[in-house]
């Protein structure tokens, strides 16, 4: 009979169950980032304090796609995948996850210039919407 692996974490494998878990949780925190960077300014017209967490979320997903860069999260989620025994995936979160659904199979700087005028075109459209309906204007002194 072969000998169980165990792991620091104490369990049969249960280092790579942690792994496994911290890889799907990476995972979900990115989709929900890109989320609230694509739409979370409309939440701002309910929560006018969100801007300045959404703002910069926004800037910097419109940075990685212009950029043509990679999010830090995406090795991260490939470092726990491969802690946990699965195989990573190249290319970035957005390559792997949405684009075969969504658009062509490869991602090309075209398709990412688009991506990053997608998001700040939806963001301006929000943030033009919070300035209309909270009428946001410059305070007079006394």
């Amino acid at each position: 009979m072969p000998a169980r692996r165990r792991s620091a974490a104490g369990g049969p494998d249960g280092g790579a169950m942690i792994c496994r878990f911290m890889a799907d949780a990476t995972l979900v925190v990115h989709l929900l980032f890109i989320v609230f960077a694509v739409v979370g300014a409309f939440a701002a017209l309910r929560w006018r304090w969100l801007i300045w967490v959404h703002l910069p979320c926004a800037l910097w997903a419109v940075a990685i796609e212009w950029g043509g860069w990679i999010c830090p999260l995406t090795p991260l989620e490939g470092f726990f995948r491969r802690c946990a025994g699965q195989a990573g995936y190249a290319g970035g979160f957005v390559q792997h996850y949405l684009l075969p659904v969504i658009y062509p199979p490869n991602l090309t700087r075209d398709i990412q210039i688009g991506l990053g005028v997608f998001v700040l075109g939806i963001n301006l459209l929000a943030y033009a919407l919070v300035v209309r309906r909270t009428g946001w204007k410059r305070r007079r002194p006394p």
